[in-house]
């Protein structure tokens, strides 16, 4: 088994994201999860199934992607280079790295192929150590793709960028968690100080990917990726940002799951939140 998460960039128009479900349905595939949300412009699908399945769904999201996203009209908060902007490759029960490392490799050829899209291989899916990080792939987003391009063409496809869907950031990952915290007021350099602190590559928590990005006028966010929940569990971040937040005089509104997480990330907050111990 393996998990596919794709991220699009389109969080309003809920067609698009229904036709983005019926074309993974096709395939076989399981549609596990959708999210969408309206400020980062984006939509968030855990799929699974067997190797050939998710691969078959990838490269149909793709077709989806570019027939109903222009990214040249496209605003939203999140960071973004494409229309079907990350497509992380997981191995589940029985399926190995190795495998979904061949998986990204494979989709990112076929959608060459199919749809003319380049793509950048992230994670471990990636040929070079500074393509590793999601973020350095992301950097200067679409609208930076042409200036990149003499420095760090696509791993698959010979152009920077398709004129309406980008790239896709295509990698192979663990299972990883998104969750967002956010904070009353509007200090969007608060949670970008905070995001900075926290975050592993500054000398924060361990594997820790994190963003502060500004949802309204009334509030900030902080956007993070957790892929060793058992030694960065969900509930540290929690108090970390409240404790940070709280030198600023600042409180914690809400947080938020984007997607599905392992049963045990949720029962190691539930035991310290309540105060048990793990072999009560």
């Amino acid at each position: 088994m393996y998990e596919i998460v794709p991220n699009l960039s389109e969080g309003r128009d809920e067609s698009t994201i229904d036709a983005a479900v019926e074309a993974v349905a096709r395939t076989g595939a399981r549609v596990l999860h959708r999210t969408s949300d309206a400020v980062h412009n984006r939509s968030v699908l855990t799929i699974a199934g067997n190797d050939v399945q998710v691969l078959d769904a990838a490269i149909e999201l793709a077709g989806v992607a570019l027939q109903r996203i222009d990214l040249r009209a496209h605003r939203g908060v999140h960071p973004r280079i494409g229309a079907l902007d990350v497509l992380p490759f997981v191995p589940l029960k029985g399926g190995t790295m190795a495998r979904a490392v061949e998986l990204a490799h494979l989709a990112g050829e076929r959608i060459w192929a199919r749809y003319s899209i380049p793509s950048f291989y992230y994670g471990a899916a990636a040929r070079s150590p500074e393509r590793a990080l999601l973020a350095n792939v992301r950097a200067g987003e679409f609208e930076g793709l042409e200036a990149r391009f003499a420095t760090m063409p696509p791993d698959a496809g010979t152009i920077a960028r398709h004129e309406r869907a980008g790239a896709i950031a295509i990698g192979a990952r663990p299972l990883l968690i998104a969750f967002n915290v956010e904070l009353a007021g509007g200090d969007l350099e608060l949670a970008k100080r905070i995001a900075r602190t926290l975050r592993e590559r500054h000398g924060g928590l361990l594997t820790l990917r994190a963003l502060g990005l500004r949802l309204d006028a009334s509030a900030v966010q902080l956007s993070f990726n957790v892929t060793e929940y058992e030694s960065t569990p969900l509930y540290r971040i929690v108090e970390l940002v409240r404790q940070l937040a709280a030198r600023a005089g600042v409180t914690v509104r809400r947080s938020e799951l984007i997607g599905c997480l392992p049963r045990a990330a949720v029962e190691s907050a539930a035991r310290y939140y309540l105060g048990v111990l793990p072999d009560s």
